[in-house]
C-alpha cells in the first residue's frame, strides 16, 4: 500500500499541539492544497479523542454552530483536539472562539483552518491576539510534487501547484475544467464574492486572468486598467489584486529601495500563485516560447521563495534590475533566475554596488531542484 505524502506543516503543526499550554493553532493557505488531507494525517495518529467540523458544509451558519462543536468537544474529555475547517464561514467566528477559549483555556487543543486570508487576518487581529499562532499553507513545491507524483521539471513548470489536478494532466480539457470550476470559481464565488463587495463581478473575474498573464512581470496599475473592458482608476484594480492577494491567487511585490516610501510608491511585480494558473489561461503550448517560458521559470521561484520566513521584493533602476531580493534577519539576497530570456546581466552587478553587504545568488534550471529541496539550506550555504 503506498503512504499518502504528508506535507510539511503535519509534523511542524503536531509539535505545537504536543507541546505544553498549546495556543490556538491557525492554518491559513490556498483552496486544494492538502491542509484538510494533512489535518485527517494527524488526527488519525492523534492519542487523544479528536472532534472535527467542516463550515463549508452547511447552508446556513452562526455562532451558535462553533459553540455547539466546542461543547461537544469538550464532553469529550481534556485534552481533546477540536478542528474547524473553513472557520471564516463563520459570522464572527473569532469573537465566539476568543469568548469559548477565555472561559475554558487550553481545556482543548484547537486548531481552526481556512481558506481566505482576508477574513482570517481581521478576525485574529481583533480578536484573538496573543491567544494563536499562525501557520501559512501555500502550493505544493517542485520538490514535494517530485517526491509524490515523480515530476520532472517540464512538468512542473506546466502544471505544477495543485496536487488534485494531476490525474487528469492527460486530458488538457478536463484538467483546464477541474482548476477553473473545482479551484478558481470556488475560490472567486466562495471567498471573495460572498464577503467582499465587488461592483462588477464579471470584470473582477476578467481581471484574474489578466494578471495571470504577467507571470514574474513588472506592470503599472495603468497599463492593467487600460486592458479592462470599462472605466475605472488605479484604485479599483489595486483593490483586486489585494482581494486576489487575500485568496492566495496572487502576490504583487513591491520594489526594493531603502526608502520606505519608493517601495510603496512603486509598480507591482505580479506573482500567481503557481505554474498551473499560466497555463489554465494560456494553454500549455505557451511554454514553448523561450520568454513566457522564463517567466514561468522566474515565477516557480518566486512563488518558492515567498514561503520562506522574511520579505520578498524585486528591484529596478533604470535599465538594471535583479529578479527578487530577499531581506531575512538583516542578511540581504539579492537573487538573479537566469531562465533564458533575454535581459541585460548587469542588474546584479549594479545592486550588489549600491548594497555592498548583499549576497548574490544565481538560480538555474540545473540548480533549481537543490533550492527546492531546501530555500533557506541553499541560501545559507552562499
Amino acid at each position: 500500500m503506498t503512504i499518502p505524502y504528508e506535507r510539511p506543516f503535519v509534523a511542524l503543526l503536531e509539535k505545537r499541539l504536543y507541546g505544553d499550554q498549546p495556543l490556538i493553532q491557525v492554518l491559513v493557505g490556498p483552496r486544494q492544497v492538502g491542509k484538510t488531507t494533512g489535518m485527517r494525517q494527524l488526527l488519525a495518529r492523534y492519542p487523544h479523542n479528536n472532534h472535527y467540523a467542516n463550515a463549508d458544509d452547511l447552508l446556513v451558519t452562526d455562532r451558535t454552530w462553533l459553540l455547539e462543536q466546542w461543547q461537544k468537544a469538550l464532553l469529550l474529555g481534556d485534552g481533546t483536539l477540536l478542528v474547524i475547517d473553513e472557520v471564516q464561514k463563520i459570522p464572527n467566528w473569532s469573537e465566539t472562539l476568543k469568548s469559548l477559549w477565555d472561559k475554558n483555556p487550553r481545556k482543548l487543543r484547537v486548531v481552526v483552518l481556512g481558506s481566505s486570508s482576508l477574513q482570517i487576518q481581521t478576525g485574529l487581529t481583533e480578536s484573538l491576539a496573543g491567544r494563536f499562532e499562525l501557520t501559512r499553507i501555500y502550493h505544493w513545491t517542485y520538490t514535494e510534487l517530485k517526491n509524490s507524483f515523480g515530476y520532472d521539471f517540464e512538468r512542473f513548470l506546466l502544471y505544477g501547484g495543485y496536487p488534485g489536478s494531476v490525474s487528469y494532466e492527460d486530458d488538457y480539457d478536463r484538467w483546464y475544467a477541474y482548476l477553473k470550476d473545482s479551484i478558481v470559481e470556488a475560490v472567486i464565488g466562495k471567498d471573495i464574492l460572498l464577503n467582499r463587495k465587488v461592483g462588477n463581478p464579471a470584470l473582477f473575474r476578467q481581471a484574474f486572468e489578466i494578471l495571470c498573464r504577467y507571470p514574474a512581470q513588472e506592470i503599472s496599475y495603468t497599463k492593467l486598467l487600460g486592458q479592462l473592458q470599462d472605466k475605472g482608476n488605479t484604485d479599483l484594480i489595486k483593490y483586486y489584486i489585494e482581494l486576489y492577494a487575500g485568496a492566495f491567487l496572487i502576490y504583487p511585490l513591491e520594489k526594493y529601495s531603502a526608502k520606505g516610501w519608493l517601495t510603496r510608491s512603486s509598480s507591482p511585480k505580479i506573482l500567481i500563485s503557481c505554474p498551473a494558473l499560466y497555463t489554465m489561461i494560456e494553454g500549455p503550448r505557451a511554454l514553448d516560447d523561450p520568454d513566457r517560458r522564463g517567466r514561468v521559470f522566474e515565477l516557480a521561484v518566486g512563488a518558492q521563495l515567498l514561503q520562506l520566513p522574511g520579505e520578498l521584493f524585486y528591484w529596478r533602476e533604470k535599465n538594471a534590475e535583479v529578479d527578487f531580493i530577499h531581506q531575512y534577519q538583516g542578511t540581504l539576497y539579492a537573487i538573479e533566475v537566469k531562465s533564458g530570456r533575454r535581459k541585460s546581466a548587469k542588474g546584479l552587478e549594479a545592486f550588489v554596488k549600491q548594497f555592498p553587504h548583499a549576497c548574490p545568488v544565481i538560480l538555474t534550471a540545473d540548480n533549481f531542484s537543490l533550492f527546492s529541496e531546501d530555500p533557506r539550506k541553499f541560501l545559507a550555504a552562499l
